[in-house]
């Protein structure tokens, strides 16, 4: 649960030493350097509403995850529209953040991409807004909490419900896509339910933005168990890293771990590097060809990199019993029930953090003028908020509303020419054939549950 919204990355991460190591054993490779700092185009047009919110608009009533950029609460508005309405709010410490160039520009493409993206499976941003020393979002409660929690009780996922999960992971992956957007984050801990059980993804500090096609960028980011190799040795890497972590999160629902991890971080890279896939016995014929398809290092091959993306892994055998139309408006319903008992109850989070004194911190560093430009256009209200209070506002004054605007915000129209989905050609022409090997059940697969019960699918 500390991984709750991601406020920083640190154990999982690669670190400065790590990264001129795999860059050194790159060039080693005939692999030649190239950038590896990403320039975001910021959505500067902020929605502006008549409704000003800040900090003390919303109670804070308890810790839900914390990091070194800052807090996540959850928080009850107590004033204005949706008076009472329970949200998580994530707190970041501009002193924090500014001192990296890359950390600013995280956050800023955080902001834009939550603004620009409106999708069942991906989380809501309903305000955002600053202080002379903070960033606050105010997202959607996710109380389900996170999908890692839930692979943790229940040791592995049966093969149809894992399926039911990497069904809405990959229609919202597949909808960044079509946008230009590259997540690079896919792992459990950003994975979250909500209270019916749906999967959210949250976290999108490391999205890469307006992405052309036939484009590659070359920035070091992803957590190391599920990171693509091509990230990894920075040869460059577009869309198709998102299907390596689909693969690499698909393998560990169905075995229990993921399917490269080393006694360390250097190992771990290494055989994500170099080993060969292995995979269980138990699993059926569908499951072990999506796994070899997802995971193959020649980035050419990998399903889901040609131009097709996301429609040639819906097509793949193993989702053969998923109504894709029924699956994306909500119909069906999700094969794990969250405990949940009140709009506001926090029992799938971590009780370490839950049962702190929920306090925000006084404000230590202010910033001047020029320092605040650098957030310039943070402050957002979701349309459909502003309508509603546009609405309660009419309704009180007995005025008509304004006409309701098509814009989200004022550079929309300009960013949507440059949000495009775009195709991979990230090939590695020395890497040789992807070879599987299986294992039997008392090979070296890491499960959490002893139990390995029978993999039947049922029809989606």
């Amino acid at each position: 649960m500390s991984e709750v919204f991601a406020l920083e990355d640190v154990d999982d991460e690669v670190s400065s030493n790590e990264s001129e190591d795999l860059f050194e054993e790159a060039q080693s490779d005939g692999i030649s350097d190239s950038e590896d700092v990403e320039t975001v185009p910021i959505n500067e047009g902020a929605l502006q509403s008549a409704e000003k919110v800040g900090p003390e608009d919303f109670e804070l009533l308890k810790v839900l995850g914390k990091g070194g950029y800052g807090k996540v609460f959850l928080v009850r508005k107590v004033s204005g529209s949706h008076k009472m309405k329970v949200y998580a709010m994530k707190v970041l410490r501009k002193a924090s953040i500014i001192r990296n160039h890359k950390d600013t520009i995280h956050t800023k493409a955080e902001r834009n991409v939550l603004e620009a993206v409106k999708h069942p499976f991906i989380v809501d941003l309903l305000y955002a807004f600053q202080t002379g020393g903070k960033l606050y979002l105010i997202l959607e409660y996710l109380s389900g909490g996170e999908l890692f929690t839930h692979m943790e009780r229940e040791g592995i996922f049966m093969e149809d419900t894992a399926c039911y999960y990497l069904a809405e992971i990959l229609l919202a992956l597949g909808h960044l896509h079509e946008l230009g957007i590259i997540y690079r984050d896919l792992k459990p801990e950003n994975v979250m339910l909500n209270r019916e059980g749906h999967v959210v993804l949250t976290d999108f500090g490391l999205c890469k933005e307006s992405v052309e096609d036939n484009t590659v960028t070359h920035t070091f980011c992803g957590t190391i168990e599920y990171m693509a190799p091509e990230i990894l040795t920075r040869r460059g890497h577009g869309r198709a890293v998102d299907w390596w972590s689909l693969g690499a999160l698909m393998y560990d629902m169905l075995t229990g771990g993921p399917p490269f991890s080393g006694e360390n971080r250097k190992r771990t890279i290494d055989k994500i590097l170099r080993a060969k896939l292995v995979v269980p016995p138990y699993l059926t014929n569908e499951a072990k060809d999506l796994l070899s398809k997802l995971l193959r290092r020649h980035v050419a091959s990998r399903l889901g990199s040609t131009v097709a993306d996301s429609e040639a892994i819906k097509a793949h055998p193993f989702f053969r019993t998923v109504n894709w139309e029924r699956m994306l408006n909500l119909d069906i319903d999700p094969p794990l029930k969250p405990a949940v008992f009140s709009d506001d109850d926090v029992g799938n989070f971590d009780s370490k953090f839950t049962r702190e004194k929920p306090v925000d911190t006084p404000e230590d560093h202010f910033f001047s003028e020029n320092s605040d430009n650098l957030f310039q256009g943070f402050t957002y209200v979701a349309p459909s908020l502003l309508e509603n209070w546009e609405k309660e506002s009419a309704q009180q004054s007995g005025f008509r509303s304004r006409r309701k605007s098509s814009k989200i915000s004022s550079s929309d129209k300009e960013d949507s020419n440059d949000l495009q989905s775009m195709e991979v050609a990230c090939a590695d022409e020395n890497q040789s054939k992807e070879q599987i090997s299986e294992t039997s059940p008392g090979g070296t697969l890491v499960n959490r549950s002893p139990a390995i019960a029978a993999h039947k699918k049922k029809d989606y």
